[in-house]
């Protein structure tokens, strides 16, 4: 964009094209570590740029394509298409695996966040070790929530943006429910937990490491 263009724009004189205003969103989100929300891409755009639409045009521009743009946790990130995953598995390392008793601690989170410690603890049905919750915030999917208006205010736990940018989630709504963890064997028929996330079914014991 040439300078007068800008200046037109910081201005409010003049908006610009919108095909203009796609391609910058193009560039910042492909140059972005992480997924941004629209609020964060308006912030390195010119002022008067609509950065709805252009993220509607862009999203549209490149479905069915290879990569496309993806809604994750309410930001926006470039994702390689979901059906050309395989593609992708010779660049996975896996370098470690989490404990059951971390996997059952990150379901809980997950499907009743804000949840507290105590509350986990409850629907476990055991207690949950500090490490095991350190270890799921050190992994960067559970952080610390709001602090509950009642006495003592115990902290809560919610799931990250990199937790649903990680099993390719738009938002917590996109959850699978029931059903669809049985059918995928994650989840026993009696409603036990089964190897959800990738937990080794020999971890039930809760542990100090909550990272084998």
């Amino acid at each position: 964009m040439n300078v007068e263009a800008r200046d037109f724009l910081d201005g409010g004189a003049f908006a610009l094209p919108m095909p203009e205003q796609e391609r910058m969103v193009e560039a910042v989100l492909f140059a972005s570590r992480a997924p941004l929300t629209t609020r964060e891409i308006a912030e390195r755009l010119p002022q008067g740029c609509d950065v709805a639409e252009a993220v509607a045009g862009l999203r549209r521009r490149y479905e069915g394509r290879g990569v496309e743009l993806a809604a994750v946790g309410g930001a926006w990130a470039f994702r390689t298409a979901a059906d050309l995953g395989f593609l992708m598995s010779r660049e996975v390392v896996e370098t470690r695996k989490l404990s059951r008793a971390a996997i059952e601690t990150l379901a809980i989170v997950a499907y009743h966040q804000p949840v507290t410690r105590a509350e986990i603890e409850e629907i476990r049905g055991v207690s949950v070790s500090g490490g095991t919750l350190d270890a799921l915030i050190e992994l960067g999917w559970v952080r610390m929530g709001q602090r509950r208006q009642t006495p003592g205010r115990p902290a809560t736990f919610v799931v990250t943006r990199g937790f649903l940018d990680h099993f390719g989630l738009g938002s917590e709504k996109d959850l699978p429910g029931l059903a669809e963890l049985r059918a995928a064997g994650l989840i026993d028929n009696d409603g036990s937990a089964g190897p959800l996330f990738g937990a080794e079914p020999d971890g039930e014991a809760e542990a100090a490491e909550a990272l084998d």
